[in-house]
């Protein structure tokens, strides 16, 4: 018995002896690569008045009046102001001749950039372009001879493939923290060029900029973001793939800006109740809530209303897909869309235009109409004026004046929200409003395309009586 014991204990220890040694060692990877992780501090100048006479900073020494005070105030004897830290981050070197990348949030608005190399040479860099919507910026320092990353393929990633990261989190330069790939692919809210890798790698602040290892050394994405309630790290990072980065480093070498391509329309998320209200068997695709008069949608042929499927020969899974698709598409390039209208499949050809800066919309006030009662959403609502119309640049549309609890406010529609459309149909009068209400069944969802501000958007909705 005791010989039997014995030798299930050795099977045992050899079993999770066998299993320990299959634990990654990642000493050789950090030895041989990590010399190309930068760290990234930039300082800002504090604005700085004349110290003598702080009520008055600006007093010019040509003016009658300097001397007066000069005579007669204190002189500030507060410490000098200095140049402080404004951020750190870290970065990786992507060229020997020192064009190094980082987040474009750890440089943007820096008077002074410094990267300390590996080796503790320190330098001066200067930023050669950012680009906001992928958090991306290419800077250089004066040196050659540099160590560099070697790039790798994010496509060939796998989800539960171990991964590295290298930076200086809270300053503590070449800190090397390990984890798994978790997804990829991910949407994150007002990220919409970006298909993340998320992983559980330890990331905090000043981990930002640094590099996303493989095991085989290779860089696969930058470490761009968390998800945290308190600040630091808890279990959810978030790295931009490498493929993105230096496709954007590129343009900024060559040209110093992105040209990204543009359809003109605002777009929402497919849900199982949106796709219901508009006849579609599954949630997938781009809702098209908002159309551009005069845009390249527009002069297309595409609607509100309109669910992009395809764009260009690539599918359109979600909402997020279609901005980093069209966003990847050159200015001026012909292409076919595929949308979904009035439950059949319709192939549309569009010219795609050119990103503009962004403006702000002029906004919508309340109207002075008498409201009409609240209906069985329980919404009072008013018919915009022609001045309201004109402001929105639309045609009809109802002012939400009131609202008492019921399906609309469960939904989250909100006082001041203009009701444009209802399922399949813009919205024009009141007395269409309520008759559409009327004819829906209880328990059937309905998508009304609301304008909040800027946002214009569907909300889905069921009823549950009729009044």
């Amino acid at each position: 018995m005791r010989i039997i014991i014995m030798s299930l204990m050795l099977i045992t220890s050899s079993v999770a002896f066998a299993q320990f040694q299959k634990l990654p060692d990642f000493t050789s990877l950090v030895e041989k690569h990590g010399s190309a992780v930068v760290n990234i501090s930039t300082v800002k100048a504090r604005k700085s008045g004349n110290h003598a006479f702080p009520e008055l900073p600006n007093i010019p020494k040509d003016s009658p009046f300097y001397d007066f005070f000069r005579r007669h105030m204190q002189p500030f004897s507060g410490p000098k102001q200095k140049k402080e830290p404004r951020a750190m981050g870290s970065g990786f070197i992507i060229s020997k001749d020192g064009y190094i990348l980082t987040n474009a949030h750890v440089v943007e608005s820096a008077g002074e950039i410094n990267v300390k190399l590996n080796d503790k040479r320190e330098f001066s860099a200067e930023v050669i372009g950012t680009d906001r919507k992928t958090d991306i910026a290419l800077i250089k320092i004066d040196a050659t001879s540099l160590p560099k990353i070697t790039r790798g393929n994010p496509d060939k990633l796998k989800v539960g493939e171990w991964v590295v990261a290298i930076g200086s989190p809270f300053g503590f330069e070449n800190s090397v923290t390990a984890g798994i790939v978790s997804a990829k692919g991910r949407s994150l809210a007002q990220e919409n060029y970006v298909p993340f890798i998320q992983t559980d790698v330890a990331i905090n602040p000043g981990n930002s900029g640094g590099p996303l290892f493989n095991m085989n050394g290779e860089v696969v994405g930058i470490n761009s973001q968390i998800y945290s309630r308190t600040g630091g790290f808890m279990g959810l990072s978030f790295a931009i793939p490498i493929d993105v980065a230096t496709d954007i480093a590129d343009q900024l070498k060559t040209d110093g800006k992105i040209d990204r391509g543009r359809i003109g329309v605002m777009i929402q998320e497919m849900t199982k109740e949106l796709a219901e209200s508009f006849g579609l068997s599954e949630e997938r695709g781009a809702l098209v809530v908002s159309v551009q008069k005069g845009g390249p949608a527009d002069k297309a042929g595409i609607k509100i209303r309109d669910v992009i499927l395809n764009f260009d020969g690539q599918d359109i899974a979600t909402s997020a897909d279609l901005p980093r698709v069209v966003g990847n598409t050159k200015p001026d390039s012909k292409v076919t869309v595929k949308v979904w209208r009035n439950e059949t499949i319709k192939t549309i050809k569009i010219k795609v235009g050119e990103m503009p800066s962004e403006e702000p919309r002029t906004v919508s006030k309340r109207s002075k109409k008498k409201p009409d009662e609240s209906n069985r959403l329980g919404l009072a609502v008013s018919e915009l004026t022609d001045r309201q119309k004109k402001q929105l640049d639309v045609t009809g549309g109802l002012l939400v004046e009131d609202i008492r609890q019921g399906a609309a406010s469960d939904a989250g529609i909100r006082v001041g929200d203009v009701i444009l459309g209802f399922n399949n149909q813009d919205i024009t009068s009141i007395e269409q409003f309520n008759r559409l209400l009327k004819k829906v069944k209880k328990g059937r969802n309905i998508a009304l395309l609301i304008r909040r501000g800027d946002i214009t958007t569907f909300i889905t909705l069921k009823l549950q009586s009729k009044k």
